[in-house]
């Protein structure tokens, strides 16, 4: 199958294209080499491009990158892998945009400040094209001044300059070998196109640090501007680098053999606008930083109260259009966050994209990036901590095969209709709250919503409920949390009612048990709490199409296996409040379709302490065991399990999920953490006992040391 190409020039009436893109930086870090298919796993899976299919996406920026074709010698070529995979996408009707370095400084026997650079990337990339003549789409460097910046004025990459001679020169060599790439590429393929892509935002500043704030903004343009030949004398940055030892023949070269993008390809993020200020005490002490004249904060322009017109993706489109005339993609659009944001985020990008596009330039695609996740990037991969950014699929499975999250469905909606739709979109993201201001203004109003903003529905005012609900309240997500003085959820005639009033789109029901008492000592109370309650509640939220957590327990097993219990292992609960959980969820089950059942250990954080004690005392009440015994658990904190279930909400997740924050812990250990006395175990001498939580679903809680560190931090 050959695959589609781009139109020479879309009409008004063609509609704006949704790419793909999978997050495939090959990047050296003194002698250690980073790559991101090997971090996500995507270099294991062979499904991925199916996945990819699913979604509708036509256009997929992919790697055959240089480093992982030819590592150890430039004459000795690996093919296996990348002939696999673009057939693939040929038979699935995909087009690529193919990438050669990706945030790379090339294999061991070259480097961004080798002058021979173009040189020998030409010889890869024409190797490339004549091993894949059907490919139409390409590009040579990602981001060449980003790279130039990390790589050069930074020292986070190879070769860790921090000069700018290191980094115009890291940057001139990239553009020439952009521009050698595509001269090997067309003489392959005559018709091929340039697609260039770069991160582009815009400086902004106090009155003093305008002198800083004009020289980035001119300085952000400098790759295309290298590309275009129009860095010739007169230009705002020629004579510095001359100065910087880049050789004048070196720009002559790209004034006399240009090579202008055939589109401009734009990244964008919430990082990429920066706003200045000498005064560095209005800001915290990590954005403080400095040039070779004085020091200032550095901090994302969103942080600090300026014109809406004057900032955003359609801001820059529009400069980017005013500057070039030449066709524009937005070629990567991401934000690591929470679900709701990821989704307002891709939102703003489309509508911006839109908006520009109406107004006349040439907007050809946006690009939802990262389509499996990222690794390490709150780090520039400088630091191999594991932290994922999930994106369209979430790779953190047992299985191995990923996971769909609301982002996919919105992709493959923006694929096949040009828009989509979530309650969540009724609120704004964090970059437009008032909260976001390191010194708010003196009188900061919020922008109104569209109609009335569907809430998600919180069942339960205790610490959990109210745990929900300020989660819910710091993402932006409007909540209705009903108590017990509010709503009886035994009660079927006022659950319906409530359900018919407020018209939630989704359900948390926390209103189970409180554990003030034993299970033993209100045996009728925690039934109705925990089963009656909970099977009204969520038949009534079956019936009116609405999704459904309930928060259930470890205590449906009984301890023995002696291992952390899975989502499929048999429940074999001890003592009436397991039952009543085991109970509860087996009714559920079989009657809601989209019900979530999150299984947790014992909570802690949140403000009460006591809650752990309880959790404890009940478990040794229950099966006789000393504390000071081997009684296993995987406490859950309750930070971390509003979030998870909220973003497992917005995916439309469902069945049986275990949510403990990965690892174990015993008992006596854990009340330590807590500073907690023990409960009073009355002993007995039964053998160890284990009740702790793993997942065969997905490991998508943080590890349990890590939470306790953060739980500690937040009570000293």
């Amino acid at each position: 199958m050959i695959c589609p190409s781009a139109d020479a020039a879309p009409t008004t009436s063609d509609p704006l294209e949704l790419w793909g893109g999978l997050e495939c930086t090959v990047v050296r870090v003194g002698d250690t080499y980073r790559d991101q298919f090997e971090d996500t796993r995507h270099a294991e899976r062979e499904g991925d491009i199916d996945l990819v299919a699913s979604l509708g996406i036509r256009r997929l920026r992919y790697p055959v990158l240089w480093e992982t074709v030819s590592p150890d010698h430039p004459d000795t070529c690996r093919w296996d892998w990348h002939d696999r995979r673009l057939a693939r996408l040929r038979e699935a009707g995909i087009a690529p945009i193919v990438g050669l370095m990706h945030h790379g400084s090339g294999p061991h026997y070259t480097s961004l400040v080798d002058p021979d650079l173009p040189a020998k990337l030409a010889v890869h990339a024409r190797r490339v094209a004549e091993r894949y003549p059907w490919v139409e789409d390409w590009t040579p460097v990602n981001e060449p001044l980003t790279t130039a910046r990390f790589s050069g004025l930074y020292g986070h990459w190879y070769p860790h300059g921090r000069d700018p001679g290191v980094f115009f020169n890291a940057l001139v060599h990239q553009c020439r070998a952009v521009a050698a790439a595509m001269r090997a590429i067309r003489s392959v393929i005559p018709h091929a196109r340039l697609v260039q892509t770069e991160d582009l935002g815009k400086t902004f500043s106090s009155p003093h640090m305008a002198y800083q704030a004009d020289y980035e903004n001119e300085r952000r343009w400098l790759s295309f501007d290298l590309l275009c030949g129009r860095v010739v004398p007169g230009h705002p940055l020629h004579a510095e680098l001359l100065a910087c030892g880049v050789p004048a023949a070196f720009l002559g070269e790209l004034v006399s053999q240009p090579c202008p993008p055939d589109i401009v390809g734009i990244n964008h993020y919430l990082t990429s606008e920066r706003y200045l200020d000498e005064d560095r005490e209005r800001f915290p002490p990590f954005s403080w930083g400095g040039n070779a004249f004085e020091s200032y904060a550095d901090v994302e322009a969103v942080r600090v109260h300026l014109p809406d017109a004057d900032t955003g993706p359609a801001a820059r489109l529009r400069e980017v259009w005013a500057r070039y005339h030449l066709p524009i993609a937005v070629t990567e659009a991401h934000l690591g966050a929470t679900r709701d944001e990821q989704l307002r985020w891709l939102r703003e990008m489309w509508d911006a994209a839109v908006a520009v596009r109406t107004e006349g330039a040439d907007i050809r695609a946006v690009t939802v990036w990262s389509l499996f996740g990222a690794v390490d990037w709150n780090s520039l991969l400088t630091a191999r901590s594991g932290f994922y950014e999930p994106g369209a699929f979430d790779i953190r499975t047992q299985d191995g095969r990923p996971r769909r999250t609301a982002l996919a469905r919105a992709a493959e909606a923006l694929a096949r209709r040009g828009r989509f739709e979530h309650p969540v979109l009724d609120g704004d993201g964090w970059w437009q709250a008032p909260t976001r201001f390191y010194n708010p203004p003196a009188a900061t109003r919020a922008a109104p919503l569209v109609g009335r903003a569907r809430p998600v529905l919180v069942v339960g005012n205790g610490r959990l409920g109210r745990a929900f609900a300020a989660a819910c309240g710091l993402r932006g997500l409007a909540t209705e949390m009903l108590g017990r003085d509010r709503l009886d959820p035994a009660d079927a005639e006022a659950v319906r009612a409530a359900l018919e009033a407020l018209r939630p789109w989704a359900v948390v029901n926390c209103s189970g048990w409180s554990g003030a008492l034993s299970a033993d000592e209100a045996p009728e109370q925690v039934w109705r709490d925990n089963v009656t309650g909970t099977v009204v509640l969520a038949q009534a939220c079956s019936d009116l199409g609405i999704p459904c957590t309930v928060v259930s327990s470890d205590q449906v097993f009984d301890g023995r296996l002696q291992a952390p219990y899975r989502e499929s292992h048999p429940v074999a609960p001890l003592g009436l409040f397991g039952r009543s959980k085991a109970e509860a969820e087996r009714a559920i089950l079989g009657t809601h379709d989209n019900v979530l059942i999150a299984r947790t250990g014992p909570l802690f954080g949140a403000g009460e302490p006591d809650m752990v004690r309880r959790a404890v005392r009940e478990v040794v009440r229950v099966t006789g065991l000393d504390v000071e015994g081997d009684l296993v658990l995987s406490p859950t904190y309750i930070p971390d399990l509003v979030h998870a279930v909220l973003d497992l909400l917005i995916d439309e997740a469902a069945g049986v999920w275990h949510l403990a924050n990965e690892g174990t812990i015993g008992a006596r250990d854990f009340l330590d953490r807590m500073r907690l006395p023990s409960p009073g175990a009355p002993g007995g001498g039964r053998s160890a006992l284990n009740f702790s939580l793993a997942s065969e679903r997905s490991t998508i809680m943080p590890p349990l040391g890590e939470a306790l560190e953060r739980h500690e931090r937040m009570s000293a």
